[in-house]
């Protein structure tokens, strides 16, 4: 669910796309010699990053298998520049997502437009075909899913950034120096706008962010209705995480379980900053493989 800042894997991902690029031999090549030399990358994983095209072995798009172990035929890749938002991270080619995740972004970005709250920093959709990622995330994998940045760039909005711009540029924190208080010179009530336009679409589930982010959301005098989808999870600091409805007619996609009734501003709530919530977790073992995916994936990586 995070937005990784700059780092190996990004490198990686530069590599093959600015030094080989639309050579997608090459590329798989490329991919496959990296994952030797560098631990604890998962081949089965791999096999999904080395795909850089779409596959399509239905009339429609199809959302395919849970979440976290799925994958995607006939994915649409978001622009990079829109009416309301502009992509970063290009490097990492996680442009991808089902139609109606694509929808959702423009139209949110042309809502945040409209109201002048700034330009919108996307970051990770999926890949092209779902499925598992190298790094970053456990979700993302049947192109319902999004990362969007809370900083609401006002110097976007008078300029396309470019890929440097795009590549090393941070998501700021809306904590203050990571205690569990918001810092508002990285918070205002634009954030609040957006993250309400996000979820009154019909189309969104949830949205996960910061506890911090949900208390401060808790304390509005105003109507409570849309907060039962801003739901709390650790880190999300930084951006919040949209995820999109099993779309109609996708019969292989896997719901996640309904939300609990209310605004979430109860007992809940208060347990995310408990002592329990926040000790180390424990680290477990490296699963001998990789969770298994519906059988369809496997016609989707071999289209």
């Amino acid at each position: 669910m995070n937005n990784a800042k700059p780092a190996l894997h990004s490198v990686k991902s530069a590599f093959f796309s600015v030094f080989l690029p639309g050579d997608d031999v090459l590329k798989i090549i490329s991919l496959w010699l990296i994952a030797l030399l560098l631990p604890g990358i998962e081949c089965h994983a791999n096999q999904w990053a080395m795909v850089t095209k779409p596959a399509q072995i239905d009339a429609t798009a199809q959302s395919i298998g849970a979440y976290n172990a799925g994958c995607l035929s006939g994915a649409v890749s978001l622009p990079p520049n829109g009416a309301g938002y502009q992509v970063m991270r290009l490097s990492r080619n996680r442009v991808y997502g089902h139609p109606d995740l694509k929808q959702f972004i423009e139209s949110l970005g042309q809502a945040t437009a409209a109201q002048g709250l700034g330009v919108l920093l996307v970051g990770d959709m999926g890949q092209a075909r779902g499925g598992p990622t190298l790094s970053g995330h456990r979700s993302h994998q049947t192109g319902l899913d999004v990362d969007i940045w809370f900083l609401l760039s006002k110097q976007a909005e008078n300029h396309i950034l470019s890929f440097n711009e795009r590549e090393t540029w941070n998501a700021s924190s809306v904590l203050a120096d990571g205690s569990d208080n918001i810092d508002y010179a990285q918070w205002s009530s634009a954030n609040e706008q957006v993250l309400e336009a996000a979820a009154r679409m019909p189309e969104v589930d949830r949205i996960f962010v910061n506890p911090s982010v949900k208390r401060e959301l808790c304390k509005r005098k105003t109507a409570h209705d849309w907060l039962r989808k801003i739901r709390p999870w650790w880190k999300h600091d930084d951006h919040f995480h949209v995820r999109l409805k099993c779309p109609a007619g996708n019969k292989q996609c896997v719901a996640q379980e309904p939300l609990p009734s209310g605004d979430g501003c109860d007992a809940g709530l208060a347990w995310w900053f408990s002592a329990e919530a926040k000790q180390p977790a424990i680290k477990k073992p490296v699963p001998d493989k990789a969770p298994e995916l519906p059988a369809l994936c496997d016609a989707v990586l071999r289209e």
